[in-house]
């Protein structure tokens, strides 16, 4: 009966001139397959050039946070300037921090290709500059101008993914680029004790300038889509200061600078309870509530617009990225530390110890990256890739003098593979959960968490790491200053003290940084359940789904619909949003083949176009 019931339906279609069922789907098919033939996505050898050129350029970004660790040392003999240590890394945070929000807001205005290689030539100069630095505080500066750059490229090339392949190539996409990337942060550290110990510290930059060429050359020379459709210059430039929201800048700026000074003074140059650090933070909370007023009235066009920050999977996926940040941070500082102080290695051998982070890493990263273009969901991943590195952590704080080989292989390679699955899935979460004209701004407050994140995570490792320190010197060898043993620093102490209190030294070290471990098992427990929050919904797109959720579709500006917070329709929005995206580009593209097209694409049996072929046939 049913069967019948469908080849009378199919012969009422037939006689009111509507498609079939079946002619239904072929002309969706056609509808997807010709809108994304005419929105120029990459593809091909093209888009293998700009994955590879965005994949070195964000490793780059990521190497320029860590290699200096390795080379602080010998920068401050050269220098004589022990008492700026923290700003030699801090600085670079403090200029990715500060411009980073500002950098969403550039994007949506300005061509997003040259926008990017602006960005990318101003981390070139700081870095030139760091690399010839003749004085510690040039080098600082040096240092703040590679983090202005710096902080445009992670959010540059997720967006430039976004405007270069079709949506369901893009967690793999970003997985390649992301888990290419992580080796910059692990492998730092040995690049920068190779170049160190075997040549000069000013190559740990010098480096980023040949480097950077390949990244530069593909990026010059093929054309990258833009994502939204923009005005020209000469209508942006002169309501500059309303389009960047420059009021909202000119609030959330020294809100950083003085959280992040509060941050880097405090137990260094002055005690916490000092009034210089009080008044940093009291200052930066009341620009902050300042700014936060200001946000709030602009609505869609502030720095960071209200209405994308009030959804819920943009937040849990903000508050997940700071954590997996920041105990990938504190992993990345505090195992070498673990390898050279209570192992003995030296900092070449510590880096090739940490292999056993960097492969599992990769390949989870990756490989997640890959299998969730075929699953569709992000918390599976989050949650499970939460549940490794909450293993591995756990693991961490059992690391004692004695601990075997085999033990401390282990732990790397639950905790890194754990880190690779769930590194990327804020981003991906993010992707889904905006409109195209909102996804530059999403992704610059993403990337802020991961810069805001380590910058004042890794201070409070820093400052605790330290106390404890001292606090377990004491109890294990209490015939020794712990300052004597402070000041040689984590690989010379064996030189400073007698033989027999050695292993006390090294209880002391393994103990202290154990209370750090924990400090990074509690992120990952946050991770864990953040990662519930980062949306239930399947990201896959069908066949013919973008064209048809286009039908009704409506928003301001092409933005996404609702703001009351609500994701039930987040991946529904931005597929619409994809596909005005995508009518935009293609509007005026129209060509004589369209006789041809109708011609091909009609329906027989009479009757006037459906609403259905119409749209077809704009799309061939």
């Amino acid at each position: 009966m049913e069967k019948l019931r469908s080849i009378e339906l199919d012969e009422q279609r037939d006689r009111s001139g509507a498609p079939s069922q079946e002619q239904q789907q072929h002309l969706e098919q056609q509808i997807a397959d010709g809108n994304n033939a005419k929105i120029g996505h990459l593809s091909g050898i093209k888009l293998g050039l700009v994955i590879t050129s965005l994949s070195l350029s964000v490793f780059l970004v990521l190497l320029d946070s860590s290699v200096i660790s390795t080379a602080i040392p010998k920068i401050t003999d050269d220098f004589h300037s022990l008492k700026d240590v923290g700003w030699y890394a801090s600085s670079y945070q403090l200029g990715s921090a500060v411009l980073q929000m500002l950098t969403g807001k550039v994007f949506n205005h300005f061509n997003l290709k040259w926008s990017y290689i602006v960005f990318f030539l101003i981390f070139e100069v700081g870095s030139a500059l760091s690399g010839a630095a003749q004085t510690s505080a040039m080098l600082i500066i040096s240092r703040t101008i590679s983090g202005v750059g710096a902080s445009a490229l992670i959010n540059g090339a997720i967006t430039i993914v976004s405007a270069s392949a079709p949506i369901e190539r893009r967690p793999a996409l970003t997985g390649i680029i992301l888990g290419f990337s992580q080796l910059g942060v692990v492998i730092g550290p040995l690049i920068g004790g190779a170049f160190t110990t075997g040549y000069t510290w000013r190559w740990c930059f010098y480096i980023n300038l040949p480097l950077g060429l390949i990244v530069a050359v593909p990026l010059l020379l093929i054309h990258i889509p833009e994502q939204i459709p923009k005005r020209p210059p000469r209508e942006v430039i002169p309501q500059l200061h309303k389009h960047l929201d420059l009021v909202g800048f000119t609030l959330f700026a020294p809100f950083i600078v003085m959280l992040l000074l509060a941050i880097q003074f405090g137990g260094n140059q002055f005690a916490w309870d000092s009034s210089q650090v009080i008044g940093l933070f009291v200052g930066s909370g009341v620009t902050f509530l300042v700014w936060v007023v200001w946000n709030y009235r602009k609505g869609e066009d502030g720095l960071l617009p209200f209405p994308i920050l009030k959804r819920r999977i943009v937040w849990m996926s903000g508050l997940y990225y700071t954590c997996m940040c920041s105990s990938l941070i504190g992993c990345s500082y505090f195992l070498p530390i673990y390898f050279q102080a209570v192992k003995g290695v030296t900092a070449i051998m510590s880096g090739v110890y940490t292999l056993a982070t960097i492969v599992p890493q990769v390949i989870g990263a990756v490989g997640s990256g890959m299998v969730i273009g075929k699953t569709g969901f992000v918390p599976p991943f989050a949650v499970g890739g939460s549940v490794f590195f909450i293993i591995g952590a756990g693991l961490y704080t059992t690391l004692q003098p004695g601990t075997p080989t085999a033990n401390w292989v282990g732990y790397q390679i639950l905790s890194g593979f754990g880190r690779g699955l769930g590194f990327q899935m804020s981003i991906i979460a993010t992707q889904h959960a905006v409109s195209a004209q909102e996804l530059s701004a999403a992704m610059a407050f993403i990337v802020w968490c991961q810069y805001m994140g380590p910058s004042i995570f890794l201070t409070l490792f820093n400052t605790i790491f330290d106390t404890k320190l001292v606090h377990f010197l004491r109890q294990d060898v209490p015939t020794v200053n712990p300052q004597v043993i402070l000041s040689a620093g984590a690989t010379n102490f064996r030189k400073v003290v007698p033989a027999n209190v050695i292993p006390g030294v090294l209880k002391a070290y393994s103990d202290s940084l154990d209370i750090v471990f924990y400090m990074v098992l509690a992120l990952s427990f946050v991770c864990f359940f953040a990662g519930f929050g980062m949306g239930f919904k399947d990201i896959r797109v069908k066949p013919g789904q973008a064209s048809t959720k286009l039908v009704g579709s409506s928003g301001r500006d092409g933005r996404s619909g609702s703001n009351d917070g609500n994701d039930g329709n987040d991946e529904e929005r931005a597929i619409a949003s994809e596909s005005r995206e995508d009518q935009a580009r293609i509007s005026g593209e129209r060509t004589d083949n369209d006789s041809d097209a109708t011609a091909t694409i009609s329906v027989s049996g009479g009757g006037s176009p459906s609403s259905l072929e119409k749209r077809a046939q704009r799309s061939v």
